[in-house]
């Protein structure tokens, strides 16, 4: 073996995956992204995503071409939706998505501003909805603005027996017409009618492709109908499992430093985000691995 093979070896050994709760969440260290995943190192990242749910890694220091670069080995990139301003990628990237609070020339220049974002899974309203999600910070605000994601899988398994019986056989539709900051997207109106308010229909329980954990998939909680229930039925019903799922004993926060790089898995968690002060910059960039397909 030559000494740089020997080094290199040496340098895969340092490879760590440290649970960040015993919920779901997971550090990764000695890994250097912007020399891209070897096979290898795909393969500790890939089996830690499934494993703990949401991967981390710190001190990163990342090109929007390195974060392509990373994504892409998880699968085929989604193009970046439109914002609630129409504004849609970062130029010459069409599938990088811009998270910001910044405003440049009267405009916001992302989506979500500086405000709360509610309990989500990413772009559910879709027919085929995203495997998951990574999310890379270029600034970020002192204080605030935590990510919180929470263990689908471990909220279905801990349901009392009747309320999980009950949504076995139940589906639900997923809301179109807003995002997670409860902002209109582009192009569409306030639903009046939540029985025909647009929106894709999904299984309330659904089972992960490569695991085959059973999970809660719940979307988010404005607008979402339960399909065949009369409205107030339906109402009461989320209202009661959103209680339940919320609770803190199935979630885990993470605290931004510029240069984390977050990857979820987007089948078995939700997430959602603190609000922080306006005053300060926060700069994301997201990618968005597209639903792999069975064969």
């Amino acid at each position: 073996m030559s000494q740089s093979s020997t080094l290199l070896d040496a340098t895969r050994d340092h490879i760590q995956v440290t649970p960040t709760s015993p919920v779901l969440g997971a550090e990764i260290t000695g890994i250097d992204l912007s020399g891209g995943l070897d096979d290898r190192q795909y393969q500790v990242v890939n089996q830690a995503l499934l494993d703990h749910r949401v991967i981390v890694l710190r001190g990163q220091d990342l090109s929007d071409d390195d974060l392509l670069a990373f994504s892409r080995r998880f699968g085929t990139l989604d193009k970046a939706p439109p914002n609630e301003n129409g504004k849609q990628f970062v130029p010459g990237y069409e599938e990088i998505y811009v998270i910001s609070n910044v405003i440049e020339n009267g405009v916001a220049i992302g989506a979500l501003g500086a405000g709360e974002a509610s309990w989500h899974t990413d772009m559910s309203f879709l027919p085929d909805p995203p495997l998951g999600s990574v999310l890379y910070s270029l600034e970020v605000p002192p204080t605030g603005g935590d990510t919180w994601f929470l263990n689908t899988v471990l909220a279905y398994q801990s349901l009392p027996d009747a309320l999980r019986a009950r949504v076995d056989t139940l589906s639900l539709k997923h809301d179109s017409t807003t995002n997670s900051g409860g902002y209109l997207r582009h192009g569409y109106k306030r639903p009046t009618d939540l029985s025909t308010s647009p929106g894709t229909v999904h299984p309330l329980v659904t089972t992960h492709p490569e695991s085959g954990d059973r999970a809660l998939y719940l979307g988010r909680r404005l607008n979402a109908y339960v399909v065949g229930l009369p409205i107030e039925e339906g109402e009461a019903l989320l209202d009661e499992l959103w209680a339940y799922v919320a609770q803190a004993k199935f979630t885990w926060a993470h605290s931004w430093r510029k240069g984390d790089l977050v990857m979820w898995d987007n089948r078995v968690t939700m997430h959602r985000r603190d609000s922080f002060d306006n005053q300060h910059r926060r700069l994301m960039h997201r990618t968005q691995i597209r639903a792999r397909h069975k064969a």
